[in-house]
């Protein structure tokens, strides 16, 4: 389980940022991410579905999904909210269940740019070991795919 009391203040080791730039005002983005019936069509890199089994989206709350590929096939994934201000950030833990060994703290940020949103998203693992076990399997490229999703939901949307 991750210690989210543990000093954070030296992360790079064991952190990956990304920040895109969406063409869409911040409470549509932020409504993106809060809602299954849009985070199902874009979640994930390419090639995987997204189905939502439950969400609950507040502090101590949890969004329930499986993400699916045709190739490597399904997983389990429980989000669990510690913190949510209304179209400005998400704070969650990211595991496959209540007790994942390879939980990673995430923050995701949505700042105002004159209409569009700086989206800012955060994930730090409790080791660097535990980063490295994950970049393996194309973590930083599969969120960098995910948010290329977002952009062209949101594009759709427009």
């Amino acid at each position: 389980m991750l210690d989210l009391n543990r000093d954070v203040s030296s992360t790079t080791d064991r952190e990956i940022v990304l920040t895109r730039l969406l063409d869409a005002p911040r409470a549509l983005v932020f409504e993106a991410w809060t809602k299954p019936e849009h985070l199902d069509r874009w979640w994930g890199p390419r090639g995987f579905r997204t189905a939502t089994d439950a969400m609950d989206v507040r502090p101590g709350g949890s969004w329930r999904y499986v993400m699916r590929h045709d190739e490597h096939g399904s997983f389990d994934n429980l989000i669990t909210y510690r913190e949510v201000v209304p179209d400005e950030r998400l704070v969650y833990s990211h595991g496959t269940n209540e007790e994942s060994p390879e939980e990673f703290h995430v923050t995701v940020t949505f700042a105002d740019e004159g209409g569009k949103t700086r989206l800012g998203m955060r994930m730090v693992w409790p080791t660097p070991e535990a980063l490295e076990a994950v970049r393996k399997y194309g973590v930083g490229d599969g969120g960098n795919q995910t948010l290329d999703r977002l952009a062209e939901f949101l594009a759709e949307r427009a």
